[in-house]
């Protein structure tokens, strides 16, 4: 917000090249305001600047921004200003960057990185792709239990500066075993000769470094903490995730289930800037399939051409029938998606979300039925081919979306859970793919009710 109003002024000034005045306007300012900026200026502006940032503003200012812009700068600066900015930015934001790049450019920077911090890269990239490992930093503070609160309050004023986050003091043994948490406040208003093992109590929530990136997610809603710490098999300290991180990750996941469920394909780049030939590729595929499978609704509809042909009137309410199916279908497979993303069922909840979907079905269809009875009544007035049995076809209708309803939601619900039994991503059950199905199944049913009610009058 900040850098959108003073955007006619800091143009101006690059412009004039008053860069002493703009260099002392953007130390007052915060790193994400920096990165809004930044976002909003020509390559050219962009690299003038990021140059005039102090190093560590700079490095700040850098995490914040997006692949591809940091990528810009990276080719617009000099090998000594990227060696410095990839040194002193944090392991954990450093490995997303890396991670992003082809191997022979990821090497390249990781050459210019000093011996410590190429070990720590390696090591942060040497962990499954999705894993807790490729999110965690190596920097944080952790204390032996035997230490009194004199000593490890000094430890922290001389090992700090480093730390990700000073929340939490971990305790571990002489083997490197996380044994403990404590929070910081604790530490600070604990008696000075009191030792590290009596503020303890052994309860403590952690990560394996092996877990997958959402199992992270999860844990950081569940307990509502600002770091979680990162263990290997045997229980060792080896790094801590903080929730900048873990927030990027939701984002991340949140995205991916949104494409899915609109039958898109799973972008790798922001929406404006990916190229437009991606994109179409992106969404043909799943648009080819459901085009192919809605031809499915012309096999139905011609298998009922004789019963179309003697009744006409049904087919004034083969939209109204379709969209019930479809819309209820979609509505469900949703709401069960997102319920799972949140964890909130598991595939052990498949009876109880099937018995809730089926009463569910049955309320919504008789609403939505009634509905269309009234509608059948009123538009008997209008049109010949419905006064003489609307009764009749307005009972067809009411009875076909009630059944069409609850086959929709039924659909909708449990066709998540087959994808994730079967190791698919639920997602993939999306709204328009539901809507496919509903729609074939829902004309069948539609015109056996209409074969049973209108049997011996239309039909």
């Amino acid at each position: 917000m900040l850098s959108k109003l003073l955007m006619p002024e800091i143009e101006s000034l690059i412009a004039e090249r008053k860069l002493s005045i703009l260099k002392e306007i953007l130390n007052d300012w915060t790193p994400a305001d920096i990165a809004d900026l930044i976002i909003q200026l020509t390559e050219k502006e962009q690299v003038i600047v990021f140059r005039l940032l102090p190093i560590e503003l700079a490095t700040d200012t850098f995490e914040h921004l997006e692949f591809e812009t940091q990528m810009d700068l990276l080719k617009a600066m000099g090998k000594g200003e990227v060696t410095a900015i990839l040194n002193d930015m944090s392991p954990d934001d450093r490995t997303a960057l890396l991670e992003e790049l082809p191997s022979s450019a990821a090497k390249q920077l990781i050459q210019l990185l000093s011996a410590e911090e190429r070990k720590v890269a390696r090591t942060l990239l040497g962990y499954p792709e999705n894993s807790v490992g490729r999110l965690m930093t190596p920097d944080y503070i952790a204390v032996k239990p035997d230490w009194t609160i004199t000593e490890t309050l000094k430890y922290v004023r001389e090992n700090a500066e480093d730390s990700e986050t000073l929340n939490v003091i971990y305790v571990i043994n002489d083997k490197g075993v996380l044994i403990d948490d404590i929070r910081i406040r604790e530490i600070i208003l604990a008696s000075p000769d009191k030792k590290i093992s009596e503020l303890m109590d052994e309860i403590f929530v952690s990560l394996n470094v092996a877990d997958d990136q959402e199992l992270a997610v999860e844990q950081f809603k569940k307990y509502d903490r600002i770091a979680l710490p990162a263990t290997d098999q045997y229980g060792v300290l080896i790094g801590i995730v903080t929730v900048d991180d873990v927030l990027d990750v939701a984002e991340e996941e949140a995205t991916e289930d949104i494409q899915k469920i609109a039958a898109a394909g799973v972008l790798e780049e922001p929406y404006p800037t990916i190229p437009l030939l991606q994109l179409i590729k992106k969404r043909a595929f799943w648009l080819t399939i459901l085009f192919i499978a809605q031809i499915l609704t012309a096999f139905v509809l011609g298998f009922f051409e004789n019963q179309l042909g003697k009744a006409i009137a049904l087919t004034i309410f083969i939209p109204l029938i379709i969209s019930s199916g479809g819309n209820s279908g979609s509505q469900a497979a949703t709401l069960v998606i997102r319920a799972m993303a949140l964890g909130e069922i598991s595939l052990n909840d498949w009876w109880l979300i099937m018995r809730r979907e089926i009463i569910s079905g049955l309320v919504l269809g008789g609403i939505l039925g009634v509905i269309g009875f009234l509608q059948v009544s009123f538009l008997a007035n209008f049109s010949e081919a419905l006064q003489q049995y609307w009764v009749l076809i307005g009972l067809t209708v009411f009875f076909s979306i009630v059944g069409i309803v609850i086959w929709g939601t039924l659909s909708g619900s449990m066709l998540p859970f087959i994808l994730k039994k079967m190791g698919a991503d639920p997602a993939t059950s999306s709204g328009p793919l539901v809507t496919t199905m509903v729609d074939v199944t829902g004309l069948i049913i539609y015109f056996t009710v209409a074969i049973i009610i209108l049997k011996g009058t239309l039909l």
